[in-house]
This record gives C-alpha cells, structure tokens and sequence, in this order.
C-alpha cells in the first residue's frame, strides 16, 4: 500500500495487482467502502486475466486523506435536504462528487497513466460516470455497476435497505463487527452470508475506522443530483452491471444507465445484491474482461514519464 498526492492537500492510498504493462483497471469503491471492499483475490483474479489492477482508497475514508476541520452530522444534513432546503445542504458539504472524480483522475496522472478502464461500484459507479463525463479522453471504457443515474426515480433504496444504511453502527469493535450483519437485507437472496461481512467489518475496522467521513460523502453524493442529461452525450464505451436483489439501488438504477449511455450493455445478475459474492466472480471478471478486451490499439494508455 503507496500514498501519493493527487491534488494539494488530498493524498490517495493506493495498491496495485499484476504487472503494469498490461492495461490498467481502476477500482472505485462507494459510499464509505475502504479499497478492501475489493476483495485481494478478486484483484489478483482479474490480473491474472492480463489487466493491471489499482484499488485506492477515496477521499474521507480508509487511508486516504480526511476532513476532519468540516464537520457533517449525517442525521442533519438529511433532515435539510428532506426539507428542501438544498442552499443551506450545500454550504454543509466541504467538497463535491465531481472533486472525487477529479481525485481519481488525479491518481491515474500520479501513477503516470494518461487512461484507463475504470470500474466503479455504488457510489464508486457515479465516481466512474463523472470521471468519463468531465475527462472522456481519459476513460478507455466504463463499467458502472450497481449504481445509478442520479435521478431519484430510479434505484429507490427499500424502507428497510435504506434503515440500515443510515443506522448509527456501533464503536466498539465487537459490536461494528456484529452490526455488519444487518447488510444482508441487501446481500445476495441465494449467497447471502454474515461470515464475509463480518471479515470486512473487522479488517476495515482495524485498518482504518473513521465513521466521521461519512456525512462527508454522502453530501458529496447526495448534492450531486441527476446525471442523466451528460449520461444521454456519453460515448465511452459502457457496461452496466446490477444484481437482481438488490434493495440499496434498485435494478431499476441500472437499467436506467444502460437506457441513458448510447450504445451501453446491460449485464443483470440474478443472483446479486449490492454486494459482490464470491460465486458470482468468474461471470463478473469475465464481464469485465470481455469489456475491456475490445480497446482500439491506437488509444491504449501511454504511461508518461
């Protein structure tokens, strides 16, 4: 694990699997997910297919720089948001979805790659939409998986996915550990498990806790609103993967992507939630394998000096 400056005053933590002149996959994680939430075997499973594979932690979370001196109570920014008043929302949040975006970019140009594919899951899937949006040069090709489009119509949390997510966790350890089991109100209906979970759980716990982000990124997504329109002039190549069970962002938020983007394919997976069981690897590696495999020659990434 490396940490490197990306932009003044914001340092990424980063690792990196398989050999970098192979084309590179960046990982983006969402909404309050250490790079661990990559799992390492998934990594090393998809460098084994000949792609360099970075994971990084964002901004506010694992290893990565924090906002400590900006403050977000998470209870409060929703209950201004609900009320509308979006003004006074904004003035909460220090930094936006978009300055995430410029965070990751700004990684790939510190690890000298002027592109690559880059793969965002959940709110690391809007990270990934606004880095081909802003920078499209700089995107080989998109993978935006299990997220959405920004529009509140679409990838409607249930009542009881959404309880869960903004549910105060406990601080101690034991109890973080044991609340990561309430996740599988969303987890996969058929490899749905509480051991997984709980590993996570405490290894993020161990590795980095740090619940204060939280608010912090939520701003940024939540502030970041439709997509849609820039989604209509996108022409990175694109593909949308979502889990049939999903109950955090519903189908109903990939379909849209896929809808939106020209020329986008849809991959629905049955048998997963908004997580990514370990079962379900091969036909996700082989996605996105098989996605990034069809790159033009001319446009692979030229690492600058």
């Amino acid at each position: 694990m490396t940490c490197v400056e990306v932009s003044p005053g914001v340092s990424l933590a980063y690792e990196t699997f398989g050999d970098p002149a192979d084309l590179p996959v960046l990982l983006v994680s969402g909404f309050g997910s250490q790079m661990i939430a990559w799992h390492e075997d998934l990594c090393r499973a998809l460098a084994d297919r000949g792609r360099h594979v970075i994971r990084y932690d964002n901004r506010d979370c694992g290893l990565s720089t924090t906002f400590d001196d900006h403050p977000v109570d998470m209870g409060r920014f929703i209950a201004t948001v609900s009320s509308g008043d979006l003004a006074s929302a904004r003035a909460m949040a220090p930094y936006t979805l978009q300055d995430m975006a410029a965070d990751s970019l700004g990684l790939l140009t510190a690890l000298g790659l002027a592109r690559a594919h880059v793969v965002g899951a959940s709110m690391g899937g809007a990270i990934a939409q606004k880095m081909a949006l802003t920078q499209p040069s700089r995107v080989l090709t998109l993978t935006s998986m299990m997220s959405s489009t920004g529009e509140p119509a679409y990838g409607r949390s249930s009542p009881e996915a959404q309880a869960v997510l903004f549910a105060p966790k406990p601080t101690d350890r034991e109890g973080y550990v044991a609340a990561a089991e309430r996740e599988l109100v969303w987890a996969s209906k058929r490899y749905g498990d509480p051991a997984p979970l709980r590993e996570l759980a405490a290894r993020s716990y161990d590795r980095a806790y740090y619940p204060a982000g939280i608010g912090r990124q939520l701003a940024a997504m939540v502030l970041d609103g439709s997509r849609a329109d820039a989604l209509r002039t996108l022409r990175v190549p694109t593909l949308v993967i979502h889990g049939l069970d999903d109950t955090l962002i519903a189908p109903s938020g990939g379909e849209r992507t896929a809808e939106l983007v020209p020329g986008a394919r849809l991959l629905l997976l049955p048998d997963m939630g908004h997580d990514r069981p370990r079962p379900l690897w091969p036909e996700i590696i082989d996605a996105i394998q098989a996605h990034t495999a069809h790159t033009d020659r001319r446009h692979v990434p030229q690492r600058r000096p």
